[in-house]
């Protein structure tokens, strides 16, 4: 369903996923965004001439994803809460929405969408089999298809429409492959030497130039490819920890943002003068980042103070629609730890009340992926959990983004059991410090987060005082049998394998099979149709908690894993703020457990 409500000042949705709007590239005036409608993230039109914003989409589920074309067009998907849907298309200034081509369509996961100049776009839907490619022109008869066996994405697209690639796994022996739009392929790029990620093709350039990032020796570096001269290594564009690139609107200029221990960095590299030049931004995280054609570059930035702001830099900020109501900026003294660890420290941004002398309560709100990390970033839940006068902890485990392959690929305990004893290692820092009281630590964690959430309550129940899982992995090889291709894929490569080639390892890292240990107070918050961590595999790992006689409470929530309802991420919040503040502020929170290594 769609809208034609006129808004004059639709709030941006920064805090949800944050980026910023997308710019038509043949009139840079228009601009989609996905914004609040009264408490629900939908899709928003806003022409930055006029200061005009219009609600596109109005649909129970809410919607995120949403692109423009060069043509003004608005394309949005329309997705189900299990995570399947269709993309649809409205014009700028309204009007009904229709399918993206003509004809029938199944739905499937979004995988993949590119619209090129000429006219030609490229969408990419996954399902249990594999992918689907649909090439042709907006509102017309698919022109060609082309089909992949098990998890792949759609990652560019030529300029002509004559070109295209398709990802995989990126340390597969076919990590990115370049097919004709006919389906003859092209050229594989491997990631067995070293794992290799594609960015997409150059707009508007003349023939094809493919943007990849390849890693090498412990290091991350730019690859371009040309059906002309193959793979060509940017040797002298290289860097030490995660980096995303993307393409100017023109040249052969890339803007590089570096993900480096829990904060940004921004450069330019100019692949024809074979310079790399780094941009002045305050200190924190750039959350987006777009080159516009006049060599502006304009970024979302924030700091763990500090909501997140636009800034410009090299040219004047954009004319976009009003934030949210910013937040009062967080009152904390923060600072960064880091504690010994066989593989290197482990980093933690550490935020504690103001003027607390004396050790207290501390919450590790532990972050997901695990190809993830915890930023130097404004966090709500940090803000309200320091208002409450809990410290925070965020840790970036083993296997975290942001610090380099070997940290990335660290998993020599095992999964999910080498994260655990980063946490545990943290924990006892903290106690050491003065920092932490030992009978008052507790964890909260949303999916691979709430996963250790879980598992580290049930593998060391003598450490934490309290746990909060939101939309957890509970039963891993249940999750897997259950969840997506994407999410298999990952398992598989993490684990070296599926439950039935290696059970023992899904086995040994699978919080329901410590169930019976868990000691600390539980509170679970699931989601009946959630296709990353299926509700049933959750209800499995709570029986066996019933069974065991743990305290536990649980909430669930009539959505799927990436709720765009914003009643119900209060609600969640709510409910998980009170549990961890009554747990650990209360009189037996005082009174560290009989069997606490830390007790003194």
């Amino acid at each position: 369903m769609s809208s034609s409500a006129v808004r004059p000042s639709a709030p941006l949705a920064y805090v949800s996923r944050p980026v910023l709007p997308a710019a038509c590239r043949r009139a840079p005036d228009l601009m989609v965004y996905a914004g609040d409608a009264g408490g629900r993230c939908e899709v928003f039109a806003w022409h930055a001439g006029a200061g005009r914003a219009r609600q596109v989409t109005d649909r129970a589920q809410g919607t995120m994803r949403c692109a423009i074309d060069p043509d003004g067009v608005i394309w949005w998907f329309a997705e189900e809460a299990d995570g399947t849907g269709a993309w649809r298309v409205q014009g700028f200034e309204g009007g009904p929405d229709t399918p993206a081509f003509a004809g029938e369509i199944p739905p499937g996961r979004p995988a993949g969408l590119v619209l090129a100049d000429n006219g030609r776009v490229a969408v990419g839907l996954g399902d249990g089999d594999g992918l689907t490619v649909r090439l042709g022109h907006r509102a017309a008869p698919v022109e060609h298809t082309l089909t992949f066996g098990g998890h792949a994405t759609l990652a560019g697209m030529s300029p002509a429409g004559d070109l295209v690639a398709v990802a995989r796994a990126a340390g597969s022996p076919h990590a990115v492959t370049v097919l004709t739009a006919d389906g003859e392929t092209v050229a594989r790029l491997s990631g067995e030497r070293g794992r290799v990620w594609a960015l997409g093709f150059a707009p508007g350039a003349p023939g094809a130039e493919l943007l990849l990032v390849e890693e090498h020796r412990d290091r991350y570096r730019l690859v371009t490819w040309t059906p002309e001269r193959g793979a060509h290594r940017h040797a002298w564009c290289d860097f030490d920890t995660e980096i995303t690139a993307h393409w100017f609107p023109e040249g052969r200029r890339v803007l590089i943002r570096q993900e480096r221990h829990g904060r940004s960095r921004l450069a330019v590299a100019d692949l024809a003068r074979h310079a790399l030049t780094p941009l002045s931004v305050p200190e924190g995280t750039v959350q987006d980042a777009v080159a516009r054609a006049d060599g502006a570059i304009h970024c979302l930035w924030t700091d763990t103070r500090t909501p997140a702001r636009v800034i410009s830099v090299g040219g004047p900020a954009p004319r976009l629609p009003a934030p949210p109501p910013s937040p009062p900026p967080l009152t904390a003294d923060t600072s960064d730890l880091w504690t010994p660890g066989p593989d290197g420290p482990v980093h933690t941004l550490l935020a504690v009340p103001p003027g607390r002398t004396a050790p207290g309560p501390v919450v590790f709100l532990v972050h997901g992926g695990p190809a993830h990390h915890d930023r130097d970033a404004y966090h709500p839940a940090v803000h309200s959990l320091i208002a409450s006068g809990l410290a925070v902890a965020r840790v970036n485990y083993r296997g975290s983004t942001g610090y380099g392959p070997r940290w990335r690929s660290a998993y020599g305990e095992g999964v999910g059991l080498t994260q655990a004893a980063d946490l545990a290692a943290v924990r006892r820092d903290l106690v050491a410090r003065g920092i932490a009281r030992p009978g008052a630590v507790g964890l909260w964690g949303t999916s691979w987060g709430g996963y250790l959430v879980l598992l580290a309550l049930g593998l060391q129940p003598e450490l934490w005082r309290a746990g909060v899982a939101v939309k957890p992995i509970a039963d891993y090889a249940a999750a897997y049998a259950q969840g997506t291709p994407a999410l298999r894929a990952l398992d598989a490569g993490l684990f070296g394998g599926t439950p039935d080639e290696v059970p023992e390892r899904y086995a040994r890292s699978s919080p329901i099979g410590y169930a019976d240990r868990v000691r600390a107070p539980l509170l679970v918050v699931a989601a009946t149709r959630d296709p990353k961590c299926p509700p049933a595999q959750v209800h499995s790992y709570l029986a066996a908690l019933r069974r065991a006689d743990a305290p536990c409470e649980e909430l669930w929530l009539d959505s799927g894993h990436d709720g765009l309802d914003g009643a119900d991420h209060v609600l969640m919040l709510r409910r998980s703020l009170y549990f961890l503040a009554r747990e650990l502020r209360s009189p037996r929170a005082r009174r560290p457990s009989p069997r606490d290594p830390e007790r003194r």
